[in-house]
């Protein structure tokens, strides 16, 4: 009887409608690239976020283990760092990356409710746990920023739980809860997501649940909030460039977005490939703006000048999540992971 019931409610007496049609074939600047696949040792490392240091090197963090990656990208070599458990009998995995200014990766935990530096020199890890007054189940440190800790020595956290906005000071060890914030125009509570630290180490939220990016005062804790003009645009993660301008993918919005503090006004341009899903965007030394599409696999280029986009199609299946561009090259080169594929990638555009 189950069996039959199933077999009524699932697609196999559908038929559809419309004739399925596959993206056109991309032409011009866009065929004018090199694609090389790095394949990891594992098949079980799932490379989430992909950033290099100022020498070159690669690391990665692992969306479902305990362990930081390096890669040296003229050998292929790569090492496995394991990082210390500090939460026992909870998932681990690890999900944003940032480097200092000294080029240390900091790591966010996620359900291991801290956050870990490791040390290049050295080779080891400190780790400090979300007090456990701020503790529940839901506990999850996956985002993090500590780009201008050197301007006040603290680290901002976010812990997913109710949207927590965390500050670490990393000399006395001590925890800041902010507490959660509101969207000033709705009332309503914010579903924040990725955070990014600007020069004076003030912070900007992205909103997923709506299409608001939220902005803490460092020093006074004020907040306050823009949006664009794309609804539900869903912010999700971008960075902060040399103008302190936040540049940002909006995942339902199907958009790369850009906060001017200056102006305190967002500008938007929409992804020419429809239902792309741009997870993270990156700008570049030109001033040009990077994302990739998390269901298309393919690598957008965006110059906000002229809002002419190139785009480029990855030939394998990549789930595009952080992106990365290396501005040591010319012209400059994406990185990005295989997050379901056990590869680091590296794009290199010809013009």
């Amino acid at each position: 009887m189950v069996a039959e019931y199933l077999a009524s409610i699932n697609l196999s007496k559908e038929t559809w409608s419309y004739p399925l049609k596959t993206l056109p074939r991309l032409t011009g600047r866009s065929n004018r690239f090199i694609v090389t696949e790095y394949a990891l040792p594992r098949r079980l490392i799932q490379p989430h976020d992909v950033v290099l240091d100022e020498q070159g090197t690669v690391w990665f963090t692992h969306f479902a283990e305990q362990f930081l990656g390096k890669m040296d990208p003229k050998t292929g070599k790569v090492w496995e760092y394991p990082i210390p458990e500090i939460k026992p009998g909870y998932p681990v995995g690890t999900l944003d990356l940032g480097l200092d200014k000294d080029g240390n990766p900091w790591i966010g935990m996620m359900y291991q409710s801290g956050i870990a530096r490791f040390d290049k020199k050295t080779e080891t890890f400190k780790t400090w746990s979300i007090p456990k007054e701020w503790q529940t189940d839901a506990a999850q440190s996956g985002h993090l920023d500590p780009s201008f800790t050197h301007i006040d020595g603290k680290v901002w956290v976010k812990n997913s739980d109710r949207s927590q906005i965390l500050r670490l000071d990393v000399a006395s060890g001590q925890w800041e809860n902010l507490g959660s914030f509101k969207d000033p125009a709705s009332g309503k509570p914010l579903g924040v997501y990725g955070i990014r630290a600007d020069s004076a180490n003030n912070l900007y939220l992205l909103d997923f649940q709506s299409s608001t990016v939220g902005i803490i005062d460092a020093k006074t804790g004020k907040f306050a909030a823009a949006r664009g003009d794309i609804a539900n645009s869903r912010p999700r993660r971008g960075v902060v460039d040399g103008q302190d301008r936040l540049w940002y993918a909006e995942y339902a919005g199907n958009a790369v977005g850009m906060f001017d503090p200056k102006t305190e006004k967002v500008k938007e341009w929409v992804v020419p490939t429809p239902w792309a899903q741009p997870y993270d965007v990156v700008v570049d030394k030109n001033g040009e703006a990077w994302t990739g599409s998390m269901m298309s696999d393919r690598v957008s280029r965006l110059n906000p000048k002229t809002g002419e986009y190139v785009e480029y199609q990855l030939p394998k299946t990549t789930n595009i999540r952080r992106v990365f561009v290396d501005n040591s090259t010319t012209p400059v080169t994406f990185w990005t992971g295989s997050n379901h594929g056990a590869a680091i990638i590296k794009l290199e555009p010809l013009d």
